[in-house]
């Protein structure tokens, strides 16, 4: 995926339809030329609706297409004929997008499977025609239900990725690197700091035929949580993963200090994310010897799992593999 094509936030304006009126109509044929009432109803407006769709991972689609609009309800007519309902407006969206009302900034909902479907913006309810209005005392109403209005209003449309795996560390950590072995995503790699600007997701190849899917997320800075840097746009990304790799590169000056930093960024964001399983993975280790590789060890912390390994030397990816296979089918 392209980083330009990667969209994960817009702003749209839904309209929803106006229902049909009722019908305010009278039986009138050849020796019935005083029948009862026969108005039907109108037909519902069209509802603005959101449906997942698993083949898309991007919100660019809608970038450039901001007014959704569906159909107006048609209104009912004589012999009881309702009206037929305005066409819903189906928006197509990838798992994991979140639709929040953009005055209030209440989540609405959220789409997280195949073929899902939530209505964004109801369409205005179809008016009642006079048939329902007759009685013991009425038999010959002579007025109708006009229908609904329709509804208007700017939604906000949040994507976080549905991953397995989610990577975490300060920027030119060796994320994208990682990914780019371990998958055939190929994300803009560079030796400086941010290369990655947005995130990138890869399917990774494992025994037997299985899979597990891996976001390479932009890179924290200390602050993250408070907004600084890319803050807020990647932080909402890590809520979806199910375990976390915190990659900090075995030439930083203290491992266990940037480990602890990029902790604490997260709690701060959100206390729930400290109960995801969580692996420690000292990246470029093969510039170290057995010696400092153990003088290293005695460093790290004793409560995250740890491993060594280096993308572009190949070493350590097997059982990396291995442990997240685990953590993620462990009942």
């Amino acid at each position: 995926m392209a980083s330009d094509n990667f969209v994960d936030y817009v702003k749209i304006h839904c309209t929803s339809g106006n229902g049909g009126g009722g019908s305010s109509h009278f039986r009138r044929e050849k020796y019935i030329p005083k029948g009862g009432p026969d108005g039907g109803d109108g037909g519902r407006g069209g509802h603005v609706i959101l449906r997942g769709n698993k083949q898309i991972w991007t919100l660019l689609h809608l970038k450039f297409n901001k007014h959704i609009k569906a159909g107006h309800g048609v209104h009912g007519s004589g012999q009881l004929k309702t009206g037929a309902q305005g066409k819903d407006a189906i928006i197509e969206v990838p798992l994991g997008t979140i639709a929040r009302d953009s005055e209030t900034g209440e989540i609405l909902f959220e789409i997280t499977e195949d073929g899902e479907e939530k209505i964004i913006q109801k369409g205005g309810r179809g008016g009642l025609g006079n048939n329902n209005f007759k009685s013991s005392t009425n038999q010959t109403p002579r007025f109708a239900q006009p229908g609904g209005e329709k509804a208007e209003g700017w939604k906000v449309l949040e994507l976080k990725l549905l991953a397995d795996v989610g990577l975490v560390g300060f920027p030119n950590a060796g994320k994208s690197t990682l990914l780019s072995v371990v998958s055939a995503a190929r994300p803009e790699i560079a030796d400086y700091p941010f290369t990655t600007l947005r995130p990138n997701l890869g399917i990774v190849k494992y025994r037997d035929f299985r899979s597990f899917v891996m976001a390479d997320i932009p890179g924290i800075i200390e602050g993250a949580s408070q907004g600084k840097g890319l803050g807020l746009r990647f932080l909402r990304h890590i809520e979806r993963n199910s375990c976390l790799l915190f990659m900090v590169p075995a030439d930083s000056d203290d491992i266990q200090k940037e480990y602890e930093v990029l902790l604490n960024e997260l709690k701060a964001y959100s206390p729930e994310l400290m109960h995801k399983d969580k692996i420690l993975v000292v990246t470029k280790s093969d510039m170290l010897d057995e010696e400092l590789t153990a003088e290293i060890k005695a460093e790290l912390p004793t409560n995250v799992k740890t491993i060594f390994i280096s993308a572009v030397a190949q070493q350590g990816l097997v059982e990396l593999n291995d442990m997240i296979w685990k953590m993620l089918n462990d009942d």
